[in-house]
């Protein structure tokens, strides 16, 4: 991590789905799951136009503002300074982390998806102190990103945790059943999507995980 960023807490990590929130909105179902204990959240949504994205991004930076809840950017990085977020998320087929460096500000958060040893490897060769955090998965089959890879099991996430020098945030078909066993992986985190997106009561859903995630094992 490079000086001057703080730790950010990854214990209950949010991604946004425009679509599974429809019901209530993304700004909505944002704002009662950091009532109920999401500690970051990451906005989401390939579909949106930069213009739309941006609109929805300002007004979540806003509804976070006083909170302590960072607002993370998924893969457009190029918007972070106009949403006004505190940083970025990228995929291994996005930016590289180097440029993205260069375009964030010096005191965002940068996160990394990981899924797989070499990714591990070539992350630890030459940017190690560029990156905040990796987001490694999926560890269970999913439904709300189509193009994701295998699942990579509890074994794949906790070769990862065990040697990656960041911390480490598991994604992919997480629940509340499954929480303690991912925090036994010794992973900083679960971020979910659909355990709170389109969920019929945001707050209760929130709380059963946060609740799961403070059970040590």
């Amino acid at each position: 991590m490079t000086l001057g960023r703080d730790a950010v807490d990854l214990s209950l990590y949010l991604i946004t789905d425009t679509r599974l929130c429809a019901h209530k909105g993304v700004l909505e179902t944002v704002r009662e799951a950091v009532d109920a204990g999401v500690t970051l959240v990451q906005l989401r949504d390939p579909d949106a136009s930069d213009a739309d994205f941006v609109a929805l991004g300002r007004a979540l930076a806003a509804a976070l503002t006083g909170t302590g809840v960072p607002l993370i950017v998924n893969d457009r990085v190029h918007l972070v300074a106009a949403i006004g977020a505190d940083g970025a998320h990228i995929g291994q087929g996005d930016i590289s982390v180097a440029d993205a460096r260069r375009i964030l500000p010096s005191n965002a958060f940068l996160g990394l998806s990981v899924q797989h040893p070499k990714h591990l490897v070539a992350a630890r060769s030459g940017q190690f102190a560029d990156i905040d955090y990796l987001g490694i998965g999926p560890v269970w089959a999913q439904t709300t990103k189509p193009d994701a890879v295998a699942p990579i099991g509890l074994d794949g996430l906790r070769a990862l945790v065990q040697s990656s020098p960041w911390p480490c945030v598991a994604i992919g078909g997480i629940d509340a059943d499954k929480a303690q066993t991912v925090r036994a992986s010794g992973a900083a985190g679960v971020a979910v999507v659909s355990a709170i997106c389109g969920q019929p009561d945001i707050g209760a859903a929130t709380r059963a995980l946060r609740a799961a995630w403070m059970v040590h094992p």
